[in-house]
């Protein structure tokens, strides 16, 4: 619809303005159908790297299926919300939120689709969605969010290996980085987090 076209040409507008700091991911909703597809390849054309979902659909709905496709067409990631969410009040704002054990079945219905489960520390619980990703190993996890609970890092490191984990910060700047510098990394293990695991991502569309 106009709103997700006008808010994709907002991001487009500053990775325009800011080239070599700005890469775009295009937000679409499933439900709009084919709409939904046109706004992909618009977007990617323009420049933009990969698709952002919210939660308007679980992403083991079959409504979903046909952006994966787009996506694994184009060669981009999609970076979906996530939550393992426990308490009453939230599922009920909520109920649609997907949790690692969907990345897993729409990763596990498309090996090849670049999947990231994006905030790890976003609220939930954490640890059961680190957990459940542990036999899903096409799908990346985010270290973003406003948990800074210390052992998150170390946690995705020993269940998952740490090529699986993507740098990212939705609150501040000083907390994102922070959970990395702590955790017990090597160096060339916290420079892979920090940008070369997302790298080559990228850089399989020019494989």
């Amino acid at each position: 619809n106009e709103e997700v076209r006008e808010a994709n040409n907002s991001v487009l507008a500053a990775s325009k303005r800011y080239p070599d700091r700005i890469a775009g991911f295009c937000f679409v909703q499933p439900g709009n159908g084919p709409a939904a597809l046109d706004e992909i390849d618009r977007c990617v054309d323009a420049g933009m790297i990969g698709v952002k979902l919210y939660n308007q659909f679980k992403y083991s709905e079959p409504t979903v299926f046909p952006i994966a496709e787009r996506c694994i067409e184009r060669k981009i990631p999609i970076i979906g919300h996530s939550g393992h969410v426990t308490d009453a009040k939230t599922k009920a704002a909520q109920p649609n939120i997907s949790d690692s054990l969907d990345f897993c079945l729409l990763s596990g219905r498309y090996p090849e689709l670049l999947l990231i489960l994006g905030h790890v520390n976003g609220g939930g619980d954490w640890e059961w969605a680190i957990k459940a990703l542990r036999s899903c190993p096409n799908v990346y996890v985010d270290t973003s969010g406003s948990v800074l609970e210390s052992d998150t890092i170390d946690m995705c490191v020993r269940e998952l290996g740490h090529e699986r984990i993507l740098f990212g910060t939705d609150s501040t700047m000083e907390g994102g980085v922070g959970k990395i510098l702590s955790a017990d990394l090597t160096p060339t293990q916290r420079e892979d987090i920090f940008w070369r695991n997302l790298q080559q991502i990228l850089d399989r569309r020019s494989a």
